[in-house]
């Protein structure tokens, strides 16, 4: 269950700022049509982050513990940094596929923006650190809907008043202490 938690509550707190969550804030003023917005974004992450799961999966196949506990810590310690990056939406993104309707033009515009994104190669990570790419690929989904499903509803009104840099701040920790463990104590982490 500790790679549920971790990889919800991580995602959650590096998806506040991050470009697919004022891409739904961009879509809910777009289309004003909060289900089938919510719908995309679920189908699209769970595709994403399933295939980072995969991805996550297949390494730990390949990769003996030693280079993997650097690969692990590394990227943690990458992800601590990339965190801290303010993300911008950029307009292309917004203009896909808006002929599929909501639902479709939210589920495309999603895939792509979240191909890699930080919360996808996260996704990666965690699913080879934890060696439970469903629980992972269960996580960081429900985390991205924690994030983003307020946005689709409440609006970037909110999103003003969140102390975006304290947030940032403690989803960079996170990654960068689960980076200083994956490098000195890798025994404790599987």
């Amino acid at each position: 269950m500790e790679a549920l938690f971790i990889s919800t509550g991580v995602v959650a707190l590096a998806e506040i700022g991050d470009k697919t969550q004022l891409l739904a804030f961009v879509l809910a003023a777009r289309f004003k049509k909060p289900l089938p917005i919510i719908a995309g974004i679920l189908c699209a992450t769970l595709a994403n982050h399933g295939l980072a799961g995969a991805l996550g999966a297949w390494i730990i196949s390949v990769v003996s513990p030693a280079a993997m506990r650097w690969v692990l810590g590394l990227s943690f310690l990458g992800m601590a940094a990339w965190t801290l990056i303010p993300d911008k939406i950029e307009e292309e993104e917004t203009q896909v596929a808006k002929h599929l309707g909501v639902f479709g033009a939210t589920l495309i515009t999603f895939f792509l923006a979240e191909m890699g994104d930080k919360t996808q190669i996260a996704t990666v990570a965690l699913a080879a650190h934890y060696g439970q790419p469903l629980l992972v690929v269960m996580g960081t989904t429900l985390g991205m809907l924690i994030a983003d499903v307020p946005a689709v509803f409440i609006g970037d009104r909110f999103a003003a008043r969140l102390p975006m840099r304290l947030i940032h701040a403690v989803a960079a920790a996170i990654f960068a202490a689960m980076g200083v463990l994956a490098l000195f104590r890798i025994e404790t982490l599987f």
